[in-house]
């Protein structure tokens, strides 16, 4: 469970941030997370809870996970489609030369104060 790895990155980036502007409590930190990034949301919000009670500035705090979709771009058609369904060979036209355009994000997306 790497997870809760990245839960003592976002607790470190967010007491940066709140250290930078003041802030003397969070009340929700909103997190983009892809669809195909292999991070479960439910086990981040799992081990957000238990590390998160333990700093003052983020008791009580709640982790809010947005899924994005994963998104593939096919560079000998210009189609998209999606990832989960089709893996890496274009639905549009079978080629396999194709890149992942979203959906692999781990980042987060807001801080409420």
């Amino acid at each position: 469970m790497h997870e809760l790895g990245i839960v003592f990155y976002i607790i470190r980036d967010v007491k940066e941030a709140a250290e930078e502007h003041g802030v003397q409590h969070v009340n929700a930190v909103v997190m983009n997370i892809g669809e195909v990034s292999t991070v479960v949301p439910e086990y981040l919000t799992d081990c957000w809870r238990w590390a998160a009670d333990k700093e003052e500035l983020l008791k009580g705090c709640e982790l809010r996970c947005n899924i994005i979709p994963a998104i593939t771009v096919c560079n000998a058609c210009s189609g998209e489609y999606a990832t989960v369904e089709y893996g890496r060979t274009c639905p549009l036209c079978g080629s396999e030369d194709t890149v992942l355009k979203c959906g692999n994000e781990v980042e987060i997306k807001e801080i409420e104060v």
